[in-house]
Order: structure tokens, then C-alpha cells, then sequence
């Protein structure tokens, strides 16, 4: 029973882990990333459809992303979708394909999104730590219901702590990696 709420804490971690990479692919660094568009969604025939899902999205270049619609006649309804992200692009359609440059950040830009890497790092270590507080919350209960020992109940705490540890160097390796990212010039 304990190892199973172990494994349960585990899967909770490692869901945060990944919803904080998903997160930070949001946010921009000096080169263009075909995952500053993910979950912008277009029109298509009526239908609200992510774009990846309606158009090839590449980088061929450093500061620029390339946008082709598998279907010609979305182009307007894409460029539309990305000026409505509110995430300060400027689509240009040639009538086959969109382009987005992206300008060059400032160093003050870095520095406050860096900032934010920091912020939403600590958001996720703090989701973390309150998952090691409910497991041992549970193991607390196991251990009032005579289920485990009072010494399984330290056993399976240090386990928790151990996973804890793991996980909130596992965000801070994502954290840094990402600022390592926006820093680079």
C-alpha cells in the first residue's frame, strides 16, 4: 500500500515536470521555436484546430519561422489566430506561405524572461513539495490506522523527501537550461 502512494507521488512529479517543460516552450528565446505557436488555434472550416495541425511550421533560419497551410484557403484565418495570441508577432502572408521574423531581445528582455523562468521554476517546485506533503499525509493516516510502524511512517517520509529532492533538481536543470537559452546571444 505505502509503495503504491509512492508511485503515485511519483507520476504526480513527473507530471509537473512535464507541464513545466510544456510551459516553458512558451516562452521565447533569441531564436525562432516552432513551439512559441503551439496551442494557437485557427478557424479551419468553422472548427477552432491548432495550427500545427492545419499547416507545416519550420525555422529555417535562426530569427524566423516558416508557416505553410496544407490548405491554401486558412492562410488569412492562421494569420489571424497568431495576431490574436497576443504573443507580440507579426505574421506576413505572401499568399502561399507566412513568415514571422523575430527581432533580436534586449538585454533587458533576457533579464525579465529570465525572471519569469524563475518564477514559474518556483511555482513548480512548490507544486512538488505539497505532493510530498499529501503523501505523507497519507502515509500519517496509514500509520494512526495501525496499518504501517511508526518507524515504515520515517521509512517511507525519507522515500517522499528522496523523490521530493530528485524532482526539484529535475526543475531546476529545466529552469536553468531555458535561461542558459534566453541569456545566449
Amino acid at each position: 500500500m505505502p509503495e503504491m502512494i509512492l508511485l503515485d507521488g511519483e507520476e504526480r512529479m513527473q507530471g509537473a515536470i512535464e507541464s513545466l517543460k510544456r510551459e516553458m516552450s512558451l516562452i521565447r528565446t533569441g531564436r525562432a521555436n516552432p513551439s512559441v505557436l503551439n496551442g494557437v488555434m485557427a478557424s479551419y472550416y468553422g472548427t477552432l484546430t491548432p495550427i500545427n495541425q492545419i499547416a507545416s511550421i519550420s525555422a529555417p533560419e535562426a530569427q524566423q519561422l516558416l508557416i505553410k497551410p496544407y490548405d491554401k484557403s486558412s492562410l488569412n484565418d492562421i494569420v489571424k489566430a497568431i495576431q490574436l495570441a497576443d504573443l507580440n508577432l507579426n505574421p506576413v502572408s505572401d499568399g502561399t506561405v507566412i513568415r514571422i521574423n523575430f527581432p533580436a531581445l534586449t538585454t533587458e528582455t533576457r533579464k525579465l524572461l529570465s525572471k519569469d523562468v524563475k518564477a514559474i521554476a518556483e511555482n513548480y517546485k512548490v507544486n512538488i513539495r505539497n505532493i510530498r506533503r499529501d503523501l505523507i499525509d497519507q502515509f500519517k493516516k496509514l500509520e494512526k490506522n495501525s496499518d504501517i510502524s511508526e518507524d515504515d511512517l520515517h521509512r517511507y517520509s525519507e522515500d517522499a523527501q528522496k523523490l521530493t529532492d530528485k524532482y526539484t533538481d529535475k526543475v531546476d536543470e529545466a529552469a536553468k537550461e531555458k535561461e542558459e537559452l534566453i541569456m545566449e546571444i
